[in-house]
């Protein structure tokens, strides 16, 4: 008998998938198979079209298989699709991203956004000569160990592992406090600040749903940083270039001393880059202690795309468009889910939008784990049966794109219609 493509991968590969959440252990079910994509449409190997939400979690903001992306990609791998040399190109991706985010006086580039947080936290305790790090609960940070942390009791901060293979003398390092609570870092970094090299901070929390900082949080965390001397990191992996030509540090007026970017800077390609203030970026290798080293670093096929993209959101500044977009679809659902009586909340910043199946707001990890996350499992495999694919976690972020027109977001919305529905006959 012929084995299922399901079949195969899971004989091949540990779970069947590369990324854990691509196995939808989240919302149960099998999961999908990319066949081809275009726009905002996702086909999979069975044959299906699904509008996509997910927009591979987040860089495709022009939409699936850009003609200008596809292009670039084309015509520099057709040259060379690796060098580890340095290239024209490089450059200019560097000084396209400085000037729009001009805390980023100089850029390292790396292969992703993990490498980008590895790289911007040795710096931070190579710059300061201090260990400990500052990071908040449900912030994402990618999977660098002494990122991969939950904390520990309450606001005592001191963290341990949420990993398996991740030591506990790791975890130590990483002080872990909730999301929009001024006070309890305030009293973390009272307690642990001659030791402390850097809060890392998502300045939208992104990977734990949609949470938005509350006002003057981000600030706090700036005056925080400064009080005891240690570096503030933006982790803009999510949110650089998606909401504006730049970084959210541009909305929100606070300057961090690092920033990580990925995603759109790529265009779909593997990317990653960390920047910040001169003296900062000069303990790293060649010219100061600090190692960081990478043989497909600067990729021309990714730079390519990197600034394919960038150019024409420079260009198109399709941001405010987008933002009314997701503003006006994210009401829409919001009303069709009142109607129905189902306590959800669709927070929305920007092209960004989730789902939290709850009564109250939303302001830090600990009240996403109340949410029910039942309710999105069912919300989310009806939507797969009616051809709109959102993250397959309620954790995750969905995504709104340039592709994503008036028809299918009609469409869209008549498939959401028809899932709250059966979302409400369950509950």
């Amino acid at each position: 008998m012929k084995k299922t493509l399901k079949q195969r991968a899971e004989a091949a590969m540990p779970g069947g998938v590369n990324s854990p959440v691509r196995a939808f252990r989240s919302v149960g079910g099998d999961p999908i198979f990319a066949k081809s994509a275009n726009g905002a449409v996702l086909k999979t190997e069975d044959g299906r079209k699904l509008i996509d939400f997910c927009m591979s979690f987040g860089p495709l903001i022009l939409g699936h298989a850009h003609p200008e992306v596809v292009k670039a990609i084309a015509e520099t791998a057709a040259k060379g699709a690796s060098f580890a040399v340095t290239t024209p190109r490089e450059i200019e991706l560097a000084e396209l991203i400085r000037s729009a985010i001009p805390s980023m006086e100089r850029i390292r580039l790396v292969s992703s956004g993990t490498e980008a947080v590895m790289t911007a936290l040795r710096l931070a305790r190579g710059f300061t000569r201090r260990s400990k790090i500052l990071k908040f609960g449900g912030c994402y940070h990618g999977h660098a160990d002494s990122m991969l942390v939950q904390a520990g009791s309450g606001v005592a901060g001191i963290a341990s592992a949420s990993s398996a293979g991740v030591p506990d003398s790791f975890a130590k390092e990483t002080l872990v406090a909730k999301y929009n609570d001024a006070e309890a870092v305030t009293r973390l970094v009272k307690r642990h600040g001659k030791n402390l090299a850097a809060i890392i901070v998502e300045p939208i929390a992104a990977n734990m749903g949609l949470v938005l900082p509350m006002p003057d949080f981000l600030q706090h965390l700036r005056e925080q940083a400064d009080a005891c001397g240690a570096l503030l990191i933006f982790d803009e992996v999510i949110t650089g270039f998606r909401l504006t030509f730049g970084g959210y540090q541009k909305l929100c007026g606070v300057t961090p001393d690092l920033t990580c970017l990925g995603k759109v800077i790529g265009g779909g390609m593997p990317i990653g880059a960390v920047g910040g203030r001169i003296a900062i970026m000069e303990s790293l290798a060649p010219l100061g202690p600090v190692y960081q080293a990478g043989t497909l670093s600067g990729n021309p096929v990714s730079v390519a795309a990197g600034l394919a993209t960038l150019k024409r959101l420079k260009k198109d500044q399709p941001y405010a468009a987008l933002a009314r977009t997701t503003e006006l679809f994210a009401k829409s659902l919001f009303g069709m889910a009142a109607t129905l009586e189902l306590p959800l909340q669709i927070p929305y910043y920007g092209s960004l939008f989730s789902f939290f199946f709850c009564e109250q707001d939303i302001r830090s990890f600990e009240d996403v784990q109340r949410c029910d996350t039942r309710c999105f499992a069912v919300l989310f495999k009806q939507l797969l049966r009616d051809g709109v694919y959102i993250p397959p976690s309620p954790f995750e972020v969905s995504f709104m794109s340039t592709a994503h027109d008036d028809r299918i977001l009609r469409k869209a919305a008549t498939a959401f219609e028809w899932a709250l529905t059966a979302v409400a006959e369950q509950i």
